[in-house]
Formats: C-alpha cells, structure tokens, sequence
C-alpha cells in the first residue's frame, strides 16, 4: 500500500493516532522534498515556539468567571464576566488564546477532560487591571479563564481534515506521488507540493473551529426544528440529501455533551462520509465540514 493511502486509511479509523499520522506525513513530506509541509509538520508534532505565529485555527475564544468580596462581607462567586469588559479594559488578546501546545498533547488533553470539564487557564495577570471596573465596590479576588473542550476538538478535527485534504490534493495533482513507499525513492514535485501545501494549509481555505471564527451562514438553526437546520446545512455546502439525512440522525438521538454533541449514529455518520467532502461532493472543504456539522449540532440541541 502507498504512504499516501495509509495515511488516508489512518484518518479515516474512528480512534486513529495524530501523532504517528504525522510520522507517516512527515517521511511523506521528506520524499516530496517539500520543507514548507515540512515545518507544518513539526510544529503540529512538536508544539510552536513563541515567535512562529500560529494558524487561526488555534485561535480559540476565552471565557471567564470570577470571585468578588464587598462591603460587610458581601461576595459574588463564579460570577461570569462578559467578553466585551475583558477587551475593553485588557484587549482582545485576553479573549483569543493561542493554543502552542503539540497536537499529541491537545489530544492528551481531550482525553483526559473525556467527562466533558472544561479547561481553565491562569488569568492572574488580569485581576489587576478589573479592580474596581466589573462590580462596583467590589474586589476581585480570583478569575480564570476557561477554554471549552469543544474547541480542542475543533484544532484536532481540523488538523485531521487538512492533511486528508492535503493528501487527497496531491495524490490528484501529483500522480507519482501515489508510487511513494516506505522504501521508495524521493519524487521531484517541490514545486507543485509547495502550492499545494500554501493553497490547503495557509492559503485561502476557510477554517472554522466550533464555537470560534470562520462560521457564518444567514440562517439561524433553531433548537429542535429540523427544517431550520437542513436549511443551515445546505446553505454551509452540504447537499440536499445527506443534510437531510443528517438532520434525521440528529432527531433521533441524543449529544453526549456540550463538547461532544454527537450521538453515535452521528460520530459514524461523519467518519463514512467524510471523503465526500474531500472529494468535492459537498460545497465545502473537509477542513470546515466537521465545524459546520458541529455548529449545527449545538444550536440544534440548543446546547449554544
């Protein structure tokens, strides 16, 4: 079997491995002579460096809640603080996190949060700057910053669908590359896997992370109503037939969590059909297709 179909074949198993995906993408990306995929790679494998500006799908949204002391022992606690104080008074940065960390370690993460808890982030530094300006005449003792588990599941889901989508692209437009085994020679296709690469991975393509940036659509999906949510799916890129389907496993079971708003017909349903999307069935690219899917889930659950 070539490099490239193990890798698709990996992307497809429901409790794939990331990190020896990249492995295989990485010896992939030595035998293309492409150090643009390359450095991708590493840092997807190895975390980013501050300095190396991270892609906007590792921007994900912050929340925060705090605790106040008042006058004669008055106090509010895991009192949430609206986002637009927070950049007002300390600036967007404090509301978009750049997650650095491997991808081996957001999925240690994933799983070790498996029950659906949150993850919360030190915001000690901003306790001073909302002194005085959140409650009036009350003091901030504590705050933290919480990053939702779904928007792990986003960064992994994404990184997931861009090298299907990658090496779906290149097993098209390079068609040497499909000849490429662990003990093959190298392929001179530099030029064509660099455009490649820039086009899928920091090109033009649309990402979206549930819950974070990129998502937008003029319809509203209301909770339980199937007709609003085939309509926001079809109007995402899906086409007619599989949003309705998918709009029918949706009614007929129920999501695990907030961060896993997927049933199991659901979460199958996805992985069989995800290659469509890659193949150009949908009118849309397999690196939003599972966000779209998300984001849809959660309005019609009405867990957002």
């Amino acid at each position: 079997m070539s490099l490239l179909h193990q890798i698709q074949e990996a992307l497809l198993q429901s409790d794939s491995d990331i990190g020896s995906i990249l492995l295989k993408l990485r010896l992939l990306a030595a035998k293309l002579e492409s150090d643009v995929l390359a450095d991708w790679i590493k840092y997807e494998s190895e975390g980013y460096p501050q300095g190396v500006k991270v892609p906007d799908y590792r921007v994900v949204n912050i929340s925060y809640k705090g605790t106040f002391s008042g006058p004669f022992q008055s106090g509010i606690r895991n009192a949430p603080i609206p986002s637009v104080i927070i950049e007002e008074i300390g600036g967007d940065v404090w509301t978009n996190f750049e997650v650095r960390e491997s991808i081996t370690a957001i999925d240690a993460l994933i799983k070790s949060n498996s029950h659906g808890h949150n993850l919360r982030i030190d915001a000690s530094n901003l306790i001073l700057l909302l002194q005085g300006k959140v409650y009036p005449n009350f003091i901030c003792n504590e705050l933290h910053g919480i990053v939702a588990s779904s928007s792990l599941n986003g960064i992994q889901q994404v990184v997931k669908g861009r090298i299907l989508e990658l090496t779906l692209e290149i097993e098209k437009s390079i068609p040497s590359a499909f000849k490429i085994k662990f003990d093959g020679d190298r392929v001179e296709s530099s030029k064509e896997t660099q455009q490649i690469v820039y086009q899928i991975i920091y090109g033009n393509v649309n990402t979206a992370i549930a819950g974070g940036h990129g998502l937008t659509n003029s319809i509203t999906v209301r909770a339980g109503d199937k007709k609003s949510l085939i309509e926001y799916l079809v109007e995402s890129g899906l086409p007619q037939d599989m949003a309705e389907e998918f709009a029918k496993i949706l009614q007929s079971e129920s999501p695990k969590s907030q961060e896993e708003p997927f049933g199991e017909k659901a979460n199958k349903w996805i992985v069989s059909n995800l290659k469509k999307a890659a193949d150009g069935a949908w009118n849309i690219g397999i690196s939003v297709a599972v966000p779209v899917l998300t984001e849809a889930a959660l309005r019609f659950y009405n867990l957002k």
